[in-house]
């Protein structure tokens, strides 16, 4: 595929769905790259108290709205059903709100889901680098450690939120996940391996901001939730 080509396949089938929670000023930049980049943007507004969302200007922007705050997996969901009603999408993209991701990494998030026919590309930062904290570092070996055991697949980056995943993928996700909060990201990864689909890392950028307050994540309560999401799916399945 030429790279005139692979742009022009990029802008059509492929959604890009951005949930997002009280992000402020930080949405803006990235839906609007994002809107240069494809046809189809989604801004998932779960909930949000201030006016981040309500900036948004750009008529190339779809906004869809949760009147109050259910968790991103929930609106996760809800992206994903708005992007399967689009015709012609393929492939569907997910992006934190907090730029924390660079929108211009989707191009080689897509050749590398197009060049290895996968179902789910996680885009997989480096977590040896000395700006991120020692915590965050422990944790994500440790999650490495954890999924290689349990699902029999190493991957570098369980939790980062840059993904591609397919359409029939996607579709397995709103028939089978409830979705939640952070966890629901885990219980996809989880579906995925279970039932055969292709999973994908591919190396992005580490954007790490220490004091990022529009970030959510709660370190210990969200924590025990993703862990305990998949232990339970592997003791289920025994």
């Amino acid at each position: 595929m030429d790279a005139n080509s692979e742009c022009s396949d990029l802008r059509s089938r492929v959604a890009v769905v951005i949930p997002c929670y009280n992000a402020g000023a930080r949405l803006r930049p990235v839906a609007a790259r994002m809107a240069e980049l494809v046809e189809h943007v989604i801004v998932v507004d779960d909930g949000s108290t201030d006016d981040g969302v309500t900036a948004l200007t750009d008529d190339r922007v779809q906004v869809v709205r949760l009147d109050v705050n259910q968790g991103k997996g929930k609106a996760l969901l809800e992206g994903f059903r708005a992007a399967l009603k689009i015709t012609g999408i393929e492939c569907v993209c997910t992006c934190d709100a907090d730029g924390q991701h660079a929108p211009d990494e989707l191009i080689n998030l897509y050749r590398a889901f197009v060049q290895s026919s996968a179902d789910l590309v996680i885009g997989s930062r480096t977590f040896g680098e000395r700006h991120v904290p020692l915590r965050s570092r422990l944790g994500n070996n440790l999650t490495i450690f954890i999924t290689a055991l349990l699902l029999g697949q190493r991957l570098p980056d369980t939790q980062s939120g840059y993904r591609l995943h397919s359409r029939r993928l996607v579709e397995e996700v709103l028939r089978s996940v409830p979705g939640g909060r952070y966890e629901t990201e885990m219980e996809v990864i989880i579906r995925a391996a279970r039932r055969g689909f292709r999973i994908v890392p591919a190396p992005i950028s580490t954007i790490y901001e220490t004091r990022n307050r529009s970030s959510h994540f709660h370190k210990v309560r969200d924590s025990f939730r993703i862990y305990r999401k998949l232990l339970t799916a592997v003791f289920y399945r025994r």
